[in-house]
């Protein structure tokens, strides 16, 4: 899980002034309530969800050095982040009890890491006292944006964690040995802020950066950072296979800019690969279940489905209005799902290539989506949407509710890549952003001969689909959400984690 950090509140002067320059510690706890009454619950067809509990992660002040901003054994990290002097780790808090609850939680209990403001918090949420965290990390002057933990080398005694930061920087975190290892240490590939980051599936090592100026990096947790430098066209011209379309080091032919490819015979140093596909930020990407494929949304309002595997870019898509948000795929891969700026949910048929339903339910942006997998099956399928205007909506979609498309997707123009690599990774392209409805790209886009690039499709002709549930659970906006068979988890950005019990569920006891 995790929460987006609010936008750095600070006092009205420096630190020190007006205090005898006397620097004032300010630390407050998490706090755990149990709010109760009808806005505190919801009734869906199966039954009311009830809010069991609201856990509020504290937002740290600033850190006093940071300026007031005017209008196959498992291998762990190199360093001890409790014995760190970097000056980029502001202090480290392990509870006192910290091996004692490890041993005695239940083994299926369920841990959260949380990234709020400059302060990184990793939970026991199956502990009656979830507010009391089990490590909390305050960084100096970075703010965590994101966070992902490794499914593959996760056990009882290891867990690998990896956190996107405003600078550009990453850190890979085992939390149980308190070990840490920094990339792209002072921007060295680098300097632009993580928007996202998440491990390659089914990879021990490999994991998957989008950095806000548009460019996606792969790096290996283990490797030493280098510098990012052009390839040579050779190497990319044997990769891509296109004839003539190489300028800068980058390869056009199967519609994406290749700066290093995977292929590449310099894989000493990270980055492993790295790809531009945009001028803008690049807001969230999510592989799909058969890791083959990878869903990326963008702020110049686009929706990229690529061969990882193959670095190809198969498909691309236009929102109604604005950027792109969020992105997630069906449980069974048939379908991709979006949310943006123009406060619509859209699916899309990978089979059909093409739009088949917008979801209206939402009065502000949509920030995240999730499917429910104890009520999907191969028949139906059943999401939840949080968004900025604070609300949380649940969808049931089937088959039979969705437009199909009347003529078949046309031909695609592939690159010649031949050869696979083992580990997935991503790729790019670059399109302008449009205000207002976007159409198909013009004739001189560099990629549109090698790219489905599919126009967008008028409100009429798509089913427009409403929700089986809206409720405003938070007057923040809301920014992330998750399904657990006991409940539905939600957080927003003032930092509140509220657990959302299933009808049937007994509350529990104070």
């Amino acid at each position: 899980m995790f929460v987006l950090p609010p936008p750095p509140r600070y006092p009205a002067g420096a630190y020190g002034v007006g205090l005898g320059g006397v620097v004032p510690l300010i630390e407050t706890n998490n706090t755990l309530s149990n709010p109760t009454g009808p806005e505190y619950q919801f009734l869906v067809g199966e039954g009311t969800y009830v809010l069991k509990e609201d856990l509020h992660l504290a937002t740290p002040p600033p850190h006093p050095s940071e300026a007031p901003v005017d209008v196959n054994k498992k291998k762990k990290p190199k360093n001890n982040v409790t014995k760190s002097n970097s000056s980029f780790i502001s202090r480290v808090i392990v509870n006192d009890n910290l091996a004692r609850k490890l041993t005695e939680r239940p083994s299926d209990g369920l841990f959260a890491f949380a990234n709020i403001n400059r302060a990184f918090q990793w939970l026991d949420m199956s502990s009656p006292t979830k507010q009391d965290y089990l490590t909390k990390i305050l960084f100096t002057k970075a703010h965590c944006l994101c966070h992902d933990v490794n499914m593959v080398t996760k056990s009882v005694s290891h867990i690998d964690v990896i956190m996107g930061f405003s600078t550009g920087e990453i850190i890979w975190w085992e939390p149980i040995s308190q070990r840490y290892t920094r990339l792209n240490k002072n921007g060295i590939i680098n300097n632009t802020p993580v928007s996202e980051i998440r491990w390659i599936p089914g990879s021990e090592n490999l994991f998957l950066a989008a950095h806000m100026d548009g460019l996606l990096v792969v790096y290996d947790k283990e490797k030493e950072d280098g510098h990012l430098n052009p390839e040579e066209e050779g190497l990319n011209a044997s990769v891509s296979g296109s004839e003539g379309e190489l300028s800068n080091g980058s390869a056009h032919g199967n519609g994406i800019r290749i700066n290093k490819s995977v292929h590449s015979k310099n894989q000493k140093t990270n980055p492993v690969a790295a790809w531009k596909l945009s001028n803008q930020r690049i807001n969230a990407f999510a592989f799909s279940p058969d890791n083959r494929h990878l869903a990326v949304v963008s702020e110049d309002g686009t929706l990229r489905v690529i061969d990882y595997l193959r670095e190809e870019l198969l498909d691309l898509y236009y929102s109604y209005y604005g950027g792109l948000s969020c992105v997630c795929w069906t449980p069974d891969g048939k379908y991709v799902l979006t949310g943006g700026q123009d406060d619509l949910i859209s699916i899309w048929s990978m089979a059909d290539s093409a739009l088949v339903a917008r979801c209206q339910g939402h009065r502000s942006w949509v920030s995240a989506l999730a499917f429910d997998l104890w009520r999907c099956d191969d028949r139906s399928y059943r999401f939840g949407s949080v968004g900025e205007d604070g609300r949380l909506c649940l969808w049931d979609f089937s088959v039979g509710m969705l437009h199909r498309p009347k003529t078949a997707a046309p031909a695609r123009h592939r690159g010649s890549i031949s050869s696979k690599f083992t580990a997935p990774h991503r790729t790019d392209t670059n399109t302008s952003a449009n205000s207002g409805v976007r159409g198909a790209p013009g004739a001189e886009d560099e990629w549109e001969e090698n790219v489905i690039a599919h126009p967008v499709q008028p409100r009429a002709v798509i089913p427009m689909l409403p929700p089986v549930l809206t409720h405003v659970i938070d007057n923040h906006p809301a920014c992330w959400l998750a399904f657990t068979e006991d409940a539905i988890i939600t957080s927003c950005k003032s930092g509140h984690v509220r657990t959302w019990n299933r009808p049937g569920v007994q509350p529990a006891t104070a």
